[in-house]
């Protein structure tokens, strides 16, 4: 189905966007701007991804 896909497509963003975050923050130049604005997105994703699961729930 087009929801699972996107589901999966989701979580693998999200799972990216985690492993990119974990290795910014412990270099010591990290550009905390950066850091914070791929925070923000991973956080719209988990959202995204919550949003779908309980509409998929509903119907």
């Amino acid at each position: 189905m087009a929801i699972e896909q996107r589901l999966r497509e989701l979580d693998a963003r999200h799972r990216d966007l985690d492993i990119i975050i974990k290795s910014e923050a412990t270099h010591p130049s990290m550009d905390a701007t950066r850091l914070t604005a791929m925070k923000r997105q991973k956080l719209r994703l988990k959202e995204e991804i919550e949003h779908i699961r309980q509409n998929a729930e509903n119907h």
